[in-house]
C-alpha cells in the first residue's frame, strides 16, 4: 500500500514542477558601413540596433559569429572576416534606455566567444573577436540589444558618468575597422570588414502557478491521511 501513497502523492504533485523551455534563437546578419558616427551616437550604419521583449523572465544569450566565422541558429554559414563587435543589452528602448552590460574584445569582462563561432582571423592565429553573453533571469519587460564595433563603445560600458544609450558612445577605432594587432609580427587590422552576425537566444522559467501549489498542500494532505488511516487500523491498535 506504501506505492499507492507515493504514486498518488506523485500524481497529485506533478503539476507543480517548475517548467523550463528553451524559446529558441533569432539569428540576424548584416554589414556597418562605417565603424562609428562623427556625432558620437549610434544609427544604422555603425551599429544594430534590436528591440526585444520578455514575456515571462527568461535567460537570454547573445551569440556573434562575425568575427570568426561559423554555423549560426538559422542554420546559415557565416564566413570570418568580419568585425569583432560590442555587443550589450539596456533595459528599455529608445536613447532613456539603461545600460546592464555588455562586452567586446577591448573591454577586460571579455570572455571568448569561441566556440561556437571559430576561433580564426586573417594573419592566421587563434584570436578570437566573437562574443559570448548570457543575461540570466531577466524580468519580463522591453529590452534593447546593441551590436557596434569593438572599439565603438557605448559610454555607458565604460564611464560611472553614463548610463542610458542617449549618452553616446567612446569612438577607439581611428575610422576604420581595425581593432586588433598580431602581437607575434606586429600585423594590424586583420578583420577590415563591418560583417556582423549575432543570435539572440531567449530561454523562459515559468514558475509554479498558484493553483499548482494548491495542489501540492492537497496531495501532503491526501498521504497525511492515508498515513493516519493506516496508523488506526493497524494490528493491536486501541481505538
Amino acid at each position: 500500500m506504501k506505492k499507492h501513497y507515493l504514486m498518488a502523492l506523485i500524481f497529485v504533485m506533478a503539476p507543480c514542477a517548475a517548467v523550463a523551455h528553451a524559446d529558441g534563437a533569432q539569428s540576424y546578419t548584416g554589414t556597418l558601413t562605417n565603424p562609428d558616427n562623427s556625432t558620437g551616437t549610434f544609427d544604422s550604419t555603425d551599429s544594430f540596433v534590436l528591440s526585444l521583449t520578455l514575456g515571462t523572465a527568461s535567460d537570454v544569450t547573445l551569440q556573434t559569429y562575425g568575427f570568426g566565422g561559423g554555423v549560426n541558429a538559422a542554420g546559415m554559414t557565416i564566413s570570418p572576416g568580419g568585425t569583432d563587435p560590442f555587443v550589450g543589452l539596456f533595459s528599455g528602448t529608445g536613447n532613456g534606455a539603461i545600460f546592464i552590460n555588455g562586452t567586446s574584445l577591448d573591454l577586460t569582462n571579455y570572455a571568448s566567444g569561441c566556440p561556437p563561432a571559430h576561433a580564426v582571423s586573417n594573419f592566421g592565429d587563434t584570436t578570437c573577436g566573437d562574443v559570448t553573453f548570457t543575461f540570466g533571469d531577466l524580468a519580463a519587460g522591453m529590452y534593447t540589444v546593441l551590436l557596434s564595433d569593438g572599439q565603438y563603445i557605448p559610454c555607458a560600458a565604460v564611464s560611472s558618468g553614463c548610463a542610458p544609450l542617449g549618452d553616446g558612445a567612446f569612438d577607439f577605432t581611428g575610422g576604420v575597422f581595425c581593432n586588433i594587432v598580431d602581437a607575434t609580427t606586429g600585423t594590424p587590422c586583420p578583420n577590415t570588414s563591418g560583417a556582423w552576425a549575432l543570435d539572440v537566444t531567449e530561454k523562459s522559467v515559468t514558475a509554479p502557478e498558484p493553483a499548482s501549489l494548491g495542489l501540492l498542500g492537497l496531495g501532503l494532505l491526501v498521504l497525511a491521511s492515508f498515513r493516519k488511516r493506516r496508523l488506526s487500523s493497524a494490528p493491536g491498535r486501541r481505538r
